[in-house]
């Protein structure tokens, strides 16, 4: 087990450690939301420059049209 020395030692060096490791969970999630954020940006545009050089082509209308069953 762990001397009382130790064990004082631990708890003094206890809150920076903890500190220095949000720290560190916090820079590598901004890292990722940086990632997720330009390529998202990189699909937007990509998208937005899709439709650039295109002219809209109009849908023909539906034609409704009724099956008949066979029974047999």
């Amino acid at each position: 087990m762990f001397g009382v020395p130790r064990l004082v030692e631990y708890a003094r060096a206890w809150p920076t450690e903890s500190q220095q490791q949000a720290r560190r969970n916090a820079m590598i999630a901004s890292t990722a939301l940086a990632q997720r954020r330009a390529e998202r940006d990189d699909v937007e545009e990509f998208f937005a420059d899709l439709g650039k050089d295109k002219v809209a082509t109009p849908v023909p209308p539906r034609v409704a049209t009724h099956a008949r069953v066979a029974h047999g």
